[in-house]
């Protein structure tokens, strides 16, 4: 059975994960992974995530994946001591004088697509230095992958979901070249997601367009479409891939929920032999959802082909306001006590995120103050009557639809 990996950059995120099924959460440590600009997990925090996943009879791997330099080799041996206290499941890791410090303790190592793998005599060599898994390169085809795969020693893990990068696995400069910023340490402010304009030296300007809502503008010529492989997951499962890796450590909780949930859905529907009964009815449910999350718009990657359509900004069919915070929550009746800060109206869609409810959604059926039912509130404690349980301190967000993503 294929492994589904999902990404978390919080408590909030490793629930969200959990609560749809995931198998596998990754997490990012402060200094040593390639989201350093994100909210990382501190490492005080690395065990009782362990534990919750354990608990829950899922995995937790540790990205341990950036460039380093001599002088932080003495602190990375110091927190592998501690990570191999937490038990974490894995280390997901790329430098060569890492992999030799990891390999003096007892976690596994995941060799991360920034060593960028592309044939089966490295996966050979790096099985030798210890390694049990290793994330291939994005620029694989398909068919380089099942070649791959027959001949392999160790687990293969691919990317079905998420950002692409301009540069091969992430080998880029632009931020280091604009910013001062090292991409490779995991310092990326991704300019190539900006609007770019080619010039000569004679000064005569190319700028390509492209239409949007009936207007034109300037192209994202370096920033790729998203990947999304949720109607190929058949011949995925059938090239032998041991784990799906839905890329987004950067990503908001309801970004983890909802993918986690469309894939680990269309594994399920695949495995129970009722792809090719459901298939044509489920897989545009799941493409709309997908679509409601941080997008760029979607496209296959290098499975099928040399992808060719840059992307536009921010896709998302809703955005979140931020409007309350949940004080109290009675289980009997299935009661929230949420402080508004903002309005609120009967038929609004909600999001709740917190450490261990991750990220829901609920339509607001009813309102209740004080007994009685209201239909607006604005700026007061109010009674929700919910689903799923939340709990004290979770945020409370409103979903407001968008006629354009934005983000």
């Amino acid at each position: 059975m294929v492994e589904l990996l999902a990404p978390a950059r919080d408590k909030r995120s490793v629930s969200a994960a959990i609560n749809n099924n995931a198998d596998s959460v990754y997490v990012g440590i402060t200094d040593y992974n390639m989201r350093a600009n994100v909210a990382n997990i501190d490492l005080d925090d690395i065990k009782d995530i362990s534990k919750q996943c354990h608990d829950n009879n899922k995995k937790v791997y540790v990205c341990t994946n950036t460039i380093v330099s001599d002088n932080q080799l003495e602190k990375y041996k110091k927190q592998l001591v501690k990570l191999e206290q937490c038990d974490v499941d894995a280390l997901i890791i790329s430098d060569m004088g890492m992999i030799n410090i990891a390999n003096k303790h007892s976690i596994p190592l995941h060799l991360s697509v920034q060593a960028n793998i592309t044939n089966s005599e490295a996966l050979k060599l790096y099985k030798e230095l210890g390694v049990t898994r290793a994330v291939l390169s994005r620029e694989l085809s398909l068919e380089d992958i099942k070649n791959i795969k027959k001949k392999s020693p160790i687990e293969i893990e691919t990317f079905v979901h998420g950002a692409m990068c301009v540069a091969i696995s992430g080998r880029c400069f632009l931020s280091s070249y604009f910013y001062d910023r090292n991409a490779n340490c995991g310092e990326c402010l991704q300019p190539c997601r900006q609007e770019w304009i080619l010039k000569s030296t004679e000064n005569k300007e190319l700028v390509l367009t492209q239409p949007e809502n009936n207007d034109l503008e300037k192209s994202r010529l370096l920033s790729p479409k998203d990947m999304c492989m949720i109607e190929h997951i058949p011949e995925l499962i059938e090239a032998g891939i041991d784990a799906f890796k839905i890329e987004g450590r950067a990503r908001a909780p309801d970004y983890v929920s909802t993918v986690t949930k469309c894939y680990s859905d269309a594994i399920d529907l695949y495995e129970k032999g009722l792809w090719d009964e459901s298939s044509r009815i489920m897989v545009p449910k799941w493409k709309e959802e997908l679509k409601s999350v941080f997008n760029r718009g979607f496209d296959t990657g290098f499975y099928f082909r040399t992808p060719k359509e840059t992307s536009l900004d921010n896709q998302a069919t809703y955005k979140k306001v931020d409007i309350g915070q949940v004080m109290n929550f009675y289980k009997k009746i299935n009661v929230a006590e949420i402080k508004l800060w903002d309005t609120l109206e009967v038929g609004d869609s909600i999001i709740i995120q917190g450490n261990k409810t991750g990220s829901i959604t609920e339509k607001v059926s009813s309102m209740q103050i004080d007994g009685k039912n209201v239909q607006k509130v604005t700026d007061k404690s109010v009674g929700i009557k919910l689903e799923n349980v939340v709990r004290q301190n979770d945020h409370v967000y409103k979903k407001i639809l968008l006629d354009k993503g934005v983000e």
